[in-house]
């Protein structure tokens, strides 16, 4: 019974820990994606779902990979876009985010990543190949390290790497006291803002306000960010 008893009383501690690693994420954590709808001006219209999927497991939660991010387009010209990401769905369980914008990478910048450098490493499956991450450093799959010159970075996990950011303005390291290692997929360190976007440029990241609104700029008729284009979002303090 007294056995019991104690069973039951670490059972009640622990529980509210867990339930909020389900139903919030830390401020300051980044959520690595793959962009999984295509936005172009002259087809994409306000309102529209904007669905992200979840590429590595996310340090310190239960965030898995697969998980989805959703948000939507608020409006949309010819020459801008605006929108927020704001609902995360993991493991069936809704929650709600404010996010900014870290990096954006191009699909073919994301493709490029994912290329071995070695003729040897072709032979490998995609998790043990040594590969340039978007913004150049080195991940030498599957036991690291990442690399930055001669700088130890980070470390390579399974589908992508684990590392603590870099400040490069207009983007910063930590952020809300959130200084822990974080999962960066093929991104380097210091990846900050648009990546193989010669069209496009970023006039607001969501950082300040209006908070969680990201905002892309682009010359007449050439916005379009295509399905397997690569983000960095960031959760912003409630």
């Amino acid at each position: 019974m007294f056995t019991r008893v104690i069973s039951l009383g670490l059972l009640l501690l622990f529980f509210p820990a867990v339930l909020l690693a389900q139903t919030s994420v830390p401020p300051g954590t980044v959520l690595p994606l793959s962009l999984e709808t295509t936005l172009e001006s002259g087809k994409t219209h306000p309102g529209k779902v904007v669905r992200a999927r979840v590429m590595q497991n996310i340090p310190g939660t239960s965030i898995h990979r697969g998980a989805k991010v959703l948000g939507h387009v608020i409006s949309i010209t010819p020459t801008h876009i605006s929108l927020r990401f704001d609902t995360l769905v993991n493991h069936g369980t809704i929650i709600h985010i404010t996010t900014n914008l870290r990096a954006l990478a191009s699909m073919l910048d994301i493709d490029l990543a994912q290329i071995p450098g070695g003729g040897a490493d072709r032979a490998l499956t995609p998790e043990q190949r040594s590969i340039t991450l978007v913004g150049g450093e080195e991940d030498y799959r599957p036991d690291g390290p990442v690399t930055r010159g001669m700088d130890v970075v980070g470390q390579p996990t399974p589908y992508g790497v684990l590392a603590r950011l870099q400040t490069n303005p207009p983007c910063r390291a930590e952020l809300y006291g959130n200084d822990d290692p974080q999962a960066l997929w093929l991104f380097s360190t210091d990846a900050c803002g648009l990546h193989g976007f010669s069209e496009l440029h970023v006039e607001h990241y969501g950082r300040t306000s209006p908070v969680g609104i990201i905002v892309l700029a682009s010359k007449p008729g050439k916005l379009h960010i295509r399905s397997g284009s690569g983000l960095l979002l960031r959760v912003q303090a409630p």
